[in-house]
């Protein structure tokens, strides 16, 4: 099956052209970082207005790369939440009227459902596996038995990870987005400089919390002389890194330990940051498990990675009818794709 897959959740447009779910011909990404850079963050109007604008441009691209034409998709995939509202309904409405008019079935897929099963685009994982979802908008662990077999096991109280990131980067005046910067910033600094809480260590669930730890940066720059730079700044953002790190990794191996699943799945887009990376792996390692990150375009917001469920929904049968419609708040595991 060739399918055309579209992602239009926050601020990122994208366009793909996959076959049988896990080749990937094309992944188109329209960026609007520097749409956004200069309010610290996505503004959901401003968003909108660039998804209407690229939607279409990232299709061609898609379809001139795969080599392809719209006569030979054959099913349509798309984003329906959770995201944005109004981000959103720029790629339903496409897809929708893509699918009528080349009279081809569609399905709404949920975003941290293709974050997760990103990494099968690229190699071969086996079921059940615990994935760990961390994003600018998601912090969540999950069960994965199999494809649209998800059970939640935790998630946030508060900021997401890549949101306190992004919040953290803003109060150094590092600009937007900010991950990658602290990122960067941390492999130059010292993460013991520092003592920064992790939160909910103590507690036995799975659940997240990283506003105390942005609140206690925040106290620690309110308190400096001057504006922090050179080894300072890099110290501090060592020492943020590390506590946020050090929460993910010791949260997510907890839920191994305790269900006994032997495979663990990092994706979304914090899942690109190096130090996280090598945490992970070397604490798993520690205790036989076996850790997967997708490759860091996969990471990203983009549309190819919505194929591996988009395609085997399509090919149960469970497809989407012209009544489907954005989901602001869409719990992964309540996804049902066959109805509108």
């Amino acid at each position: 099956m060739l399918l055309l897959t579209l992602e239009s959740s926050c601020d990122e447009t994208s366009a793909a052209v996959v076959r049988d779910g896990r080749q990937i011909l094309s992944n188109i990404i329209a960026s609007q970082v520097d749409v956004h850079a200069r309010y610290g963050g996505v503004v959901p109007e401003l968003a909108s207005r660039r998804h209407i604008q690229a939607i279409s441009v990232v299709i061609e691209e898609a379809l001139e790369k795969a080599g392809v034409g719209l006569g030979d998709i054959e099913g349509i995939a798309v984003t329906r939440g959770p995201g944005l509202v109004g981000a959103l309904l720029v790629g339903l409405s496409t897809a929708k009227a893509l699918a009528l008019a080349l009279d081809i079935p569609l399905v709404g897929v949920h975003h941290m459902e293709g974050h997760i099963l990103a990494p099968l685009m690229e190699q071969e994982i086996d079921f059940p596996y615990l994935a760990l979802a961390v994003s600018g908008g998601h912090t969540h662990l999950y069960q994965v038995d199999g494809i649209g077999r998800y059970r939640i096991l935790g998630g946030t109280l508060d900021d997401a990870a890549g949101e306190a990131f992004d919040k953290v980067a803003k109060l150094l005046g590092l600009g937007y987005p900010g991950g990658a910067v602290i990122d960067r910033l941390a492999a130059e600094g010292d993460p013991q400089a520092l003592t920064f809480p992790r939160p909910l260590l103590h507690r036995d669930d799975f659940d997240f919390s990283f506003s105390g730890i942005k609140t206690a940066l925040l106290y620690h720059v309110r308190a400096q002389a001057a504006p922090l730079e050179g080894q300072p700044l890099r110290d501090v953002a060592a020492s943020f890194q590390q506590a946020v790190i050090d929460v993910l990794c010791s949260k997510t191996l907890r839920a191994a330990r305790q269900l006994d699943l032997q495979r663990i799945v990092v994706a979304g887009g914090v899942a690109c940051n190096r130090g996280l990376r090598l945490q992970m792996n070397a604490m798993a390692a520690d205790e036989g498990r076996q850790v997967f990150f997708p490759s860091p375009a996969l990471c990203q917001d983009n549309a190819a990675m919505l194929a591996v469920s988009g395609d085997a929904f399509l090919r149960q049968g469970r497809c989407s009818g012209p009544e489907l419609n954005a989901l602001a708040h869409w719990p992964l595991d309540q996804t049902e794709p066959d109805q509108g």
